[in-house]
C-alpha cells in the first residue's frame, strides 16, 4: 500500500485552501466510484448543519492532485481542524477507520458522524 503523501504545504501548493479555525473534510472520489456517491451526500448534509467545511475533488478529472497525494483508492478523505491534519487515529466500536488523518474507503452516516464528533 501506497503512503500518502500529505502536509498542509502540499496541499496549499495544489490550490486547497485550509481554513485556520474549524473541522475542515476533503472529499477524493471519482464519478464512476459507487461507495462515494453513496458518502457525498452524507458529507454535504454535515456541511449545510454547519458540522463541517468540506472541499470535493474529483480526481477522475483532477488526476495531479491524486498523483501528487498518492492517492490509489476512492473515496479518500482527510481530516483537518484549526488549519492542521488530525494528530491522531480515530476509532469507532473498536476498529480505526482513520489513520493519521485519512480514512480510505466509505462509512454509513453515524459513522462519519461520530469521527467528526471525535476530530
Amino acid at each position: 500500500m501506497r503512503t500518502i503523501n500529505l502536509q498542509i504545504e502540499k496541499l496549499k501548493e495544489l490550490g486547497i485552501d485550509v481554513p485556520d479555525k474549524g473541522k475542515f473534510v476533503i472529499d477524493l472520489y471519482t464519478d464512476w466510484c459507487g461507495p462515494c456517491k453513496i458518502i457525498s451526500p452524507v458529507l454535504k448534509q454535515f456541511q449545510e448543519e454547519g458540522l463541517i467545511e468540506l472541499k470535493q475533488i474529483n480526481i477522475g478529472e483532477q488526476r495531479k492532485i491524486g498523483e501528487e497525494l498518492n492517492i490509489s483508492a476512492v473515496p479518500t478523505l482527510i481530516f483537518l481542524k484549526d488549519g492542521k491534519l488530525l494528530e491522531k487515529n480515530i476509532s469507532i466500536q473498536g476498529r480505526t477507520l482513520v489513520y493519521n488523518s485519512v480514512m480510505v474507503g466509505a462509512a454509513g452516516e453515524l459513522i462519519l458522524k461520530e469521527i467528526i464528533d471525535q476530530m
